[in-house]
Parts: C-alpha cells; structure tokens; sequence
C-alpha cells in the first residue's frame, strides 16, 4: 500500500496563496491607518506592492532595506540631508529623539536614509515622504509619485523600522524614480499611533 502523504491539488495551494496575500494586504493597510489624511489606506484594496512582511510588517524592502547602500554613500547621487526635529503632535515621553534623514536622487532613482536616536526600544516606526515642508501641517499629505494612484509603496517611499535595545534605529529604502523636488519632508510616526507625527525633517 502507498503510505505517502497525500498532496494539496493545485487548485487547493493556488486558494492558499490568494488567502495568504489577501492577509498580508490587510496587514500592509493597517500599517498607514490614521497616518495625516491618508486613511483611505485601510478602507479598501488598492494595492501596491507591500508582501512578505515579517516581524510585524517590517521586514518587506518595499519599507526598507538594511543592507542597502546608505543614501549619503551613493555616487554621484545628488544628495539632501536634514535633522529631524520634534513636532508638537510627538507622543509623552519622547523628547530625546533625534535623528537625520537623507534623500538621494541618482540614476537608479531615489535613495532615502533616516538614522534615529532615544526611540523607545523595541518599538516599530514608519516614515513617509511627504509634499508640505515641517512648518506647513507638519508635512501635509504623503508624497505620491501619481497622485491619484495607491497610497502603498512603489507610489509612496515608506521606511519601516524598529527601536533596538539602545533606541536606536538606522533604514534605508530604494525606488527606482526620482521625485525630483515634490517630496519637501520626511515624517516619522509611531506604527501604532501614527496620527501622533513624532518628527519630521525638511529636504
């Protein structure tokens, strides 16, 4: 008798893998929920692109890359840094953040960096691009490379990272357009509380 074990039809395992991206699309549109005016995220499923996250959705270079080249290491990259400081919308608790952000414009598109110190360790953060400068409603709305398209990356350049140990955290996120002069600030936000924009920096 053929003892094996039975194996899913191919029709079985192609269900599986649409439930599966079904369940990490949700999961990659409650990341942007509350985030500034971009609530539309959670309401429906206007994809674009964000998979395979692991360790509460931080692990997709969609939202980051550790490994990648950091924006200010790029050559010949046209390169705009800027410190990030603290807005009057940041959580109790986190006035000691500090940090600096970096955007490179290339021939492979845009690079964007952001290191931070005296983040609460252990905690998840995502960053967006966004169109206003710091002063202006702390950033505006997201950058979006066609603004009427989705409001997940590639359209929008996300960074997602985590606090480590000492409440630090270094990122890096690739795309391959360059968003010229459109994109005036990068805006930190607590993963879980992103209506409270905890820093921002102007580019």
């Amino acid at each position: 008798m053929d003892q094996r074990t039975p194996q899913p039809s191919a029709a079985r395992r192609a269900g599986r893998r649409t439930a599966l991206a079904a369940c990490l699309l949700t999961t990659a549109a409650l990341l942007l929920t509350g985030c500034g005016g971009d609530s539309s995220a959670a309401a429906g499923p206007d994809t674009g692109g964000e998979s395979g996250h692991e360790a509460h959705g931080m692990a997709d270079t969609a939202m980051g890359d550790p490994s990648a080249t950091p924006a200010a290491d790029i050559p010949g990259a046209e390169v705009r840094q800027a410190p990030l400081t603290l807005l009057d919308t940041r959580p109790p608790g986190t006035d000691g953040v500090r940090g600096t952000a970096w955007l490179a414009q290339h021939e492979g598109g845009t690079t964007v960096t952001v290191s931070m110190t005296g983040l609460e360790p252990g905690t998840d953060y995502i960053s967006h691009l966004h169109l206003k400068a710091c002063a202006e409603e702390n950033g505006g709305d997201h950058f979006r490379f066609d603004p009427d398209g989705s409001d997940l990356p590639p359209n929008e350049i996300h960074l997602a990272f985590t606090g480590d140990a000492q409440g630090r955290a270094e990122m890096t996120v690739e795309n391959d357009r360059r968003t010229g002069d459109a994109a005036a600030s990068l805006v930190v936000h607590p993963r879980d509380a992103q209506d409270n924009r905890l820093a921002c920096a102007d580019f």
